[in-house]
C-alpha cells in the first residue's frame, strides 16, 4: 500500500511538471553526453599515445656531398662508411638510445615511393640520389628524447634531426583542448541541470503542500514524505542517462570509428571503453538528480 502511494505521488508529480521534467531530461542527457565524450576523447588520447610512444623514432639524416646545411660545412663531401660507421657508434653510446638503424638511399628511396604512392608527379621529379642517408634511432623511453637530439646535433656529418613525436605533439594537443572544452561545456550544462532539477522540486513540493501537510499530521516521517520527489529527480536522470547513452554510442560509430580508422587497429577505443564511460555517465547522471533533489527539498520543504 506504501508503495503504491508513494510511485502514485511520483506519476502526479511528473504529469503535473511534465514541461519542466522534460526540460530537466534534456540537459541532462546533453551534460552527460558531453561529460561521456570528453571522457572517450581522453581514452582514445591515451590509447594513441600509448601505442604511438613505443613506435616513434628520432632521424639523423647525414650530410651529403655540397648539401646546403650549415652543420654540413665541416662535411663538404659528404659522409664517407668510416665516418657512418663512427657515427652509428656514437649514436648508440648515447643514454637512452636502444637501437641504431641505418637507412641508406634506396631504402629511404623505397620509403618514399610508399608514402608518396598518390603524389605521381613527386614521385616522377625525384629519383634514388635526392635521397638523404640517414640513421633511425629507437629510444627506450621517448619521453626523454631532448638529450638525445641534442647529442646527434651535435656530431660531424650530421644535417638534421627530426623528432617524429614532436610532429604528433600537435595533434595530441589538439585533442587535448577539445577534450577540455567538451568537459567544460559538460559541467556547465550540470550546473544548469541542477538548478532545473531543484526549480522542479520546489513546484512540485508547492503543488503538493497540501498533502504533505496531511502527511506530517498524521505522523509521516521526513523520508516517507520526502521519498516521492527524490524518486522524480531519479527517473529523470535515469531517462536522461539512457538518452546520453544513445547519443555516445552515435559519437563511438560516426565520431570515434570514422576519425581513427587511418589509426592502428590497437589505438581505437573499444566498446568496451565506451560501456564504461556509459555507465560512470548514467550514475552520475542519477546521483547529480537524486542529491539535487534531497538538497532542494532540505531547504524548501518543511517537513
Amino acid at each position: 500500500m506504501r508503495a503504491n502511494f508513494i510511485l502514485s505521488e511520483v506519476w502526479i508529480g511528473l504529469r503535473r511538471n511534465l514541461t519542466m521534467t522534460i526540460a530537466v531530461i534534456v540537459t541532462v542527457a546533453v551534460a552527460m553526453a558531453l561529460l561521456g565524450v570528453g571522457l572517450m576523447i581522453n581514452a582514445q588520447v591515451g590509447l594513441m599515445k600509448t601505442y604511438w610512444s613505443d613506435k616513434v623514432e628520432v632521424s639523423v639524416y647525414l650530410c651529403k656531398k655540397d648539401s646546403p646545411f650549415p652543420s654540413c660545412k665541416a662535411s663538404p663531401k659528404g659522409v664517407g662508411e668510416a665516418e657512418q660507421a663512427q657515427l652509428q657508434t656514437q649514436l648508440q653510446a648515447v643514454p637512452n638510445v636502444e637501437k641504431v638503424i641505418f637507412e641508406d638511399q634506396n631504402m629511404a628511396f623505397d620509403n618514399f615511393k610508399k608514402t608518396q604512392s598518390s603524389n605521381s608527379i613527386l614521385a616522377q621529379v625525384v629519383d634514388v640520389n635526392d635521397m638523404p642517408e640517414s640513421f633511425r634511432i629507437k629510444l627506450k623511453d621517448p619521453d626523454q628524447y631532448g638529450p638525445v637530439i641534442a647529442a646527434a646535433k651535435g656530431m660531424k656529418g650530421v644535417s638534421t634531426v627530426i623528432d617524429q613525436r614532436a610532429q604528433l605533439e600537435n595533434f595530441f594537443g589538439m585533442l587535448e583542448k577539445l577534450r577540455y572544452a567538451a568537459l567544460a561545456v559538460a559541467l556547465i550544462l550540470v550546473l544548469a541541470a541542477i538548478l532545473l532539477i531543484g526549480n522542479t522540486v520546489r513546484l512540485s513540493a508547492f503543488n503538493r503542500r497540501r498533502e504533505t501537510g496531511i502527511m506530517r499530521l498524521v505522523g509521516a516521517s521526513n523520508l516517507y514524505i520526502q521519498l516521492p520527489f527524490v524518486m522524480e529527480g531519479m527517473i529523470a536522470g535515469l531517462v536522461g542517462g539512457v538518452v546520453a547513452a544513445v547519443m555516445l554510442i552515435v559519437a563511438k560509430v560516426f565520431l570515434f570509428e570514422g576519425t581513427t580508422s587511418a589509426f592502428a587497429a590497437n589505438s581505437q577505443l573499444g566498446w568496451n571503453d565506451v560501456a564504461q564511460v556509459i555507465t560512470f555517465t548514467m550514475i552520475i547522471g542519477v546521483v547529480i538528480c537524486v542529491l539535487a533533489s534531497f538538497v532542494t527539498l532540505r531547504r524548501y520543504l518543511r517537513v
